[in-house]
Parts: C-alpha cells; sequence; structure tokens
C-alpha cells in the first residue's frame, strides 16, 4: 500500500524533516539529486549528451545537482537556467555555485535538439498558477525534441494535487518522485505526463503530527480479503439481495449479480420485473429472481439478505422509486449494508429528502456525471476537484463515496482517501459499473463471518482494486478496444487467485 500526499502535506513534511529532524535542506537536496542520477543512468546509451533545464526554485536547485553529479561521473551533462537567476532560492544560489567551481557547462541558449535525453527541473509541487510565456515556451521546445525526457519529482505544469495541466506541461518518460507519491500523479493527465514513476527514499518520513492523507493499494494487499472457510456453505459466504432491472434492462442485473457470484457470493437473489425472468434464468441460472414487489415479498427478502445492491438497471419510474424507497428505509433502520448504483443514484438525485437514510452502512458508487447531479456542481467542477467532491459528500451524507473515474477515488469522508490506478481505458464500456457493484457485494460478504473488521471504506478500496485489477488481466489478452463488461467478470477467478498467492508469501 503506498502512501500518497498533497503539495501542502509534502511540503510540511519537507519543513519538518529540516527544522524539527534536523536534516539540513542541502542534504535533502543531495540525497534527491543522488537518486534522479540513480534512475537516469539505468536508461543511459554510449555518447549520451544530457540537459538539465533547471527553474531558480528549489526544484532548479535539484537539478543543477544531478547535472553536477553526471558531470563527476564522465557523462556529457550541461544545465541550462530557465529561471531569473536574480531570484533563486538559497539552496539553488548554493547549487548554482558548486556547479561553477566544479566548471560543469551551463548553456544559455540550448538548442534541444542536440540532446539526447533531457531533465526537466523547472517547476516543483509548488506551482500556483498556469506556465505561460517564457516558461511555456521552453516545455513546449523542451516536449518537441526526439529525446529521452526525465522529470524531476513532478513534471512541470502538472498540478500536484489534481493531476490538471496548468498551462502546458513537461511530458516525461520517467518521474522520479521525492519521499511519496503525490495525489496529482494518480489522476489524469498527470500520471500519463508521468510515464513510469519511481519513487525515492531521500530521507522524508511521516511523523506524528504530519502524515500522509491517501492511499493506494497494489497487488500484495489482496492478502487483505479473508481466508475461505473450509467448512462454509453458501449460506455462509453471504446471500446478496439485487433491487435491479426495469422491463429490457436484465443485462445490467445479469453482470452485477454474476459478478457477486464470481466474487465468491453464496447466493443471490434478483428482484426484478416479471419480463426479465427467463432471460435472467437463462443467463444466469445460479441466481434466484423474484418479480413481486408488495410488502410481504420485500420483508421476506430483507430478512433473508445480508448485503443489497440497489441500482443497475432500475429505472427511474414511479415503481422503481417505490422499491428503491421501501428498501433503503429498511437498510438504514437494519444497518444492512447497501450498494447504491447507476440509477438508484439518479432517483437519490431526483428524491434529496433520502439522504437521511444514507449512513456509513452505504457505499454510493458515482461516475461524475451522477455525482453532478448528487451534488449540484458542475461536471468541469468536479474533474477540477475530485477527491475533495467526493470527501464533501461523504462527508455530509456519513457514506463510502466511490467516486468513479480513471483514477477512483474511495473515501469515508473522515479518516481515509484511497485513490485508485489499477484498471485502464478498455473498462469504460456499457456494464464496467454494473460489475464493480457486484464485485463491491461480494467483497463485504467475505467479511460477514470475520472477527476482525476492517473500516467499510478499506472493503470498498478494496473491491475497486480487484475490479480495476481483473480489467488490466482482460485487456492483456484481448486489448483495450475490444473489452466488454463481461470480461471483467472473466478475469476475476485469476485475479482473485492472485490474492491468495498474496497471502501465502
Amino acid at each position: 500500500m503506498k502512501k500518497l500526499v498533497t503539495c501542502a502535506e509534502m511540503k510540511n513534511l519537507d519543513s519538518a524533516t529540516i527544522h524539527k529532524i534536523g536534516v539540513a535542506s542541502e542534504v535533502l537536496m543531495e540525497r534527491a539529486a543522488l537518486k534522479v542520477v540513480e534512475e537516469t543512468e539505468k536508461y543511459l546509451e554510449k555518447n549520451e549528451r544530457i540537459l538539465v533545464a533547471c527553474g531558480n526554485g528549489n526544484n532548479g536547485g535539484d537539478g543543477i545537482a544531478v547535472a553536477r553529479l553526471l558531470y563527476l561521473k564522465g557523462i556529457r551533462a550541461e544545465f541550462y537556467m530557465a529561471g531569473n537567476k536574480e531570484k533563486m532560492t538559497r539552496e539553488t544560489t548554493l547549487q548554482y555555485k558548486i556547479a561553477t567551481a566544479y566548471h560543469v557547462p551551463e548553456v544559455n541558449n540550448p538548442n534541444w535538439s542536440e540532446y539526447t535525453t533531457i531533465v526537466d527541473a523547472v517547476f516543483g509541487v509548488g506551482l500556483a498558477r498556469p506556465i505561460e510565456g517564457h516558461y511555456a515556451k521552453i516545455i513546449h521546445e523542451m516536449n518537441s525534441a526526439r529525446a529521452k525526457k526525465i522529470a524531476v519529482d513532478i513534471p512541470s505544469g502538472v498540478n500536484g494535487d489534481t493531476g490538471l495541466e496548468m498551462g502546458i506541461a513537461f511530458s516525461a518518460d520517467l518521474t522520479v518522485t521525492f519521499a511519496y507519491a503525490k495525489r496529482g500523479l494518480c489522476f489524469y493527465p498527470g500520471r500519463l505526463y508521468a510515464g513510469k514513476i519511481v519513487i525515492a527514499d531521500i530521507g522524508i518520513y511521516e511523523q506524528e503530527a504530519v502524515k500522509a492523507s491517501a492511499r493506494c493499494l497494489e497487488k500484495e494487499d489482496l492478502k487483505l480479503f479473508p481466508e475461505r472457510d473450509p467448512g462454509g456453505n453458501k449460506g455462509t459466504f453471504g446471500k446478496i439481495l439485487f433491487v435491479t432491472g426495469s422491463a429490457g434492462m436484465c443485462g445490467a442485473a445479469y453482470l452485477s449479480a454474476g459478478a457477486a457470484l464470481r466474487a465468491g457470493a453464496g447466493m443471490v437473489k434478483i428482484q426484478t420485473v416479471e419480463e426479465n425472468r427467463i432471460p435472467l434464468q437463462i443467463l444466469l441460472p445460479e441466481a434466484m429472481v423474484c418479480t413481486r414487489f408488495d410488502e410481504e415479498s420485500n420483508e421476506q427478502l430483507l430478512s433473508w439478505c445480508d448485503v443489497i445492491v440497489i441500482g443497475p438497471g432500475l429505472g427511474t419510474s414511479g415503481a422503481s422509486r417505490e422499491r428503491e424507497q421501501w428498501f433503503l428505509t429498511a437498510a438504514a433502520r437494519e444497518k444492512k449494508p447497501l450498494v447504491l448504483d447507476a440509477d438508484g443514484l439518479n432517483l437519490l438525485a431526483m428524491h434529496p429528502q433520502w439522504r437521511e437514510y444514507i449512513g456509513d452502512h452505504v457505499i454510493l458508487t458515482p461516475h461524475i456525471g451522477e455525482m453532478s447531479r448528487l451534488c449540484g456542481k458542475s461536471i468541469r467542477e468536479i474533474q477540477e476537484t475530485i477527491a475533495g467532491t467526493a470527501v464533501d459528500y461523504a462527508k455530509k451524507t456519513g457514506c463510502v463515496c466511490v467516486q468513479k473515474d480513471a483514477c477512483t477515488v474511495v473515501t469515508d469522508g473522515r479518516n481515509d482517501v484511497y485513490l485508485n490506478v489499477s484498471g485502464n481505458s478498455g473498462m469504460a464500456t456499457a456494464g464496467s459499473g454494473d460489475v464493480l457493484s457486484g464485485i463491491l457485494a461480494g467483497v463485504l460478504c467475505m467479511y460477514l463471518k470475520t472477527e476482525e473488521q476492517p473500516p467499510m471504506v478499506l472493503k470498498a478500496a478494496l473491491g475497486v482494486y480487484l475490479h480495476g485489477l481483473c480489467g488490466d488481466l482482460a485487456a492483456a489478452e484481448k486489448g483495450k478496444r475490444s473489452m466488454l463488461a463481461g470480461d471483467i467478470i472473466e478475469y476475476l477467478p485469476q485475479a482473485l487467485a492472485i490474492g491468495e498467492e498474496e497471502s501465502k508469501l
């Protein structure tokens, strides 16, 4: 599990290391440069010529040190001061004097086409406004050069919190970031601009008062899934009720329920309209189908199930509204785990008074359009503050919010934020969200009988990561363009087997 920081958190960690721990900023800068050089050397070939473009901030000081260390190793390395020398920070001024004393070549008007590797150290995480004019021209020229490109800490022009492009951004093949990955390296387009990301330990660590606020799950975290009870039965492994599927929309119910079964749930029942009975019984004979919506039937279904999923293919008709309100109310009363997705979210947006039924037993899974309807923000506003929007909505409702996007945010609005980087563009296909809701329900079932109960937000984050991992496995064999939502389900056994192997290590 990787820790992720905002720009403000990184600055605080850096400051605490210098002023409270007593590690001099010059020492940290030298360590940072050494790590960049170490990673750069892995990609160098014969007759390399390297140019390090430096700003006047501390990121530029890192860059000058990189040029010096490479030069002293006998590599043809030069540096270019893109920033105003009169405004250099104290540390960067010191690095400039050291480089001058060692006669490291400085270039004033670089011909970018002459270099085989370009190192970007123009701006760091402190960039607060869009890049324009002189700097924009430099970054454009660096991007246009036919050279390997390496970024120091973060590509210049990438917002360290949101990953958004600030006017223009350096397009790196490799980014060597220090201490912790920055959140902006998880979100697009920042993740794309960063290329391969290496997190370098330079001696900056969390402290009691200064900690990283976000996490990123990895394959090894699948070992957090509990072992399957060898003496269990289908009841032991969880019973899920799916309130899904309006007329002509049985596909969503099939995908969601099928994913839950593949994720290990023992039994599923699908409450749907009569028109969907025969197709679902043919497509998914393992599922039970119920087409009664009366009070007696609803009570029986509620009593039977351990987890509820509301939404996939449900529609927004009056009948759908009544079904959702009944089960939302009942689940809130019983504190029964519930996943709300798709039309379940659309109905919630249409009836904001239903928020009183949403609490810490609920996982909401909106994509950006659905979140826009839920919280009243424009899609653009959400894209610019996607993590903050998810945190605010989770805090307001008490739920766990799974804000779906290329980098999905999972948060309880209180202590935990997870950014998910598994998955790929092949998963941007109809039904993928339905599969996710089923996987989330299946993951909730895994913990029904365990003594140790991780927080709901971690269970949700594990489900989101598992969903993305299945998509990555599917894309590796089928390609991203040809993927279907059903392919994600197909690779659940393989992904879960990875978790079983991790737990043995």
